[in-house]
């Protein structure tokens, strides 16, 4: 799909924002997007070729890091405040959904920690290292990637990345909640199927998992990392100065859906 041209405001003009797994998926249209909205952008990611090219394409950094390593993520959050001595937004988006995360009956434990420290651990680490500079500032935006599977069950499990999910939603509620009257907000943004090389690898030797899913999506075609942008730009916006706590769907209606347009 094309996503047709936005006029772009400088909405987010001068402020320092981190962007985990930002070298590529939503991670990396969100870079672009805020970049062209004016952000200093600096880019988290394990990749190093990716995050690099990432930081180029955007005229950011790149530090590399492994954010189930809390020594390297607080690294991270301290590179991005030295830019202006502030730290306005953090995206903390980084994640993986391996092929050896399937039905509990399948999944070891080894697979069910990995992806546990990834996608949950992780938020964690980053919302502690974004919190230390943004509380004596009294201001900040946190958005934390989740899922629209935070908040819906499926027969087609990844049991580790659901619950992985579900953890993030409530972490960020409770936090968006707790920061509130500190003038920090935290969001969870809970993205339906997007079409991101993690979705493209994972459905390529198996077509019929994907038609599976995307039948049930009542716009009838998987998200653009793109949109996903625009929704978390406008998370980091003051745009969006009364909304924390939130689960913020993006995932053309596959969460209000019962039966879906022929």
């Amino acid at each position: 799909m094309t996503i047709p041209p936005v006029d772009l405001t400088a909405r987010l003009a001068g402020r320092v924002a981190v962007i985990t797994g930002g070298g590529s998926g939503i991670g990396l249209a969100t870079a672009k997007r805020f970049a062209a909205e004016g952000a200093h952008v600096v880019i988290g990611d394990v990749d190093a070729a990716a995050g690099e090219s990432a930081a180029t394409l955007v005229g950011g950094r790149f530090v590399r890091v492994d954010v189930t390593e809390e020594t390297q993520v607080n690294a991270l959050f301290d590179e991005a405040a030295s830019i202006t001595g502030t730290l306005d937004i953090a995206f903390n988006n980084a994640g993986i959904s391996p092929p050896d995360d399937d039905s509990i009956e399948t999944t070891e434990l080894p697979a069910w920690e990995r992806v546990q420290d990834v996608n949950l651990t992780s938020v964690y680490l980053c919302c502690r290292a974004a919190l230390r500079h943004m509380v004596p500032a009294g201001r900040g935006s946190i958005i934390n990637t989740a899922s629209f599977v935070a908040v819906m069950g499926s027969a087609t499990s990844q049991i580790s990345y659901t619950a992985s999910k579900g953890g993030v939603l409530a972490l960020s509620r409770e936090l968006g909640v707790q920061y509130a009257r500190q003038g920090i907000r935290v969001n969870a943004l809970c993205p339906g199927p997007v079409n991101t090389p993690l979705l493209q690898e994972l459905f390529a030797t198996d077509p019929e998992r994907a038609e599976r899913r995307l039948v049930h999506v009542p716009v009838g075609r998987f998200a653009e990392p793109e949109e996903l942008a625009a929704a978390v730009a406008f998370l980091a916006s003051d745009d969006a100065s009364f909304i924390t706590a939130s689960t913020f769907l993006v995932d053309g209606g596959i969460g209000s859906a019962y039966v879906t347009p022929l």
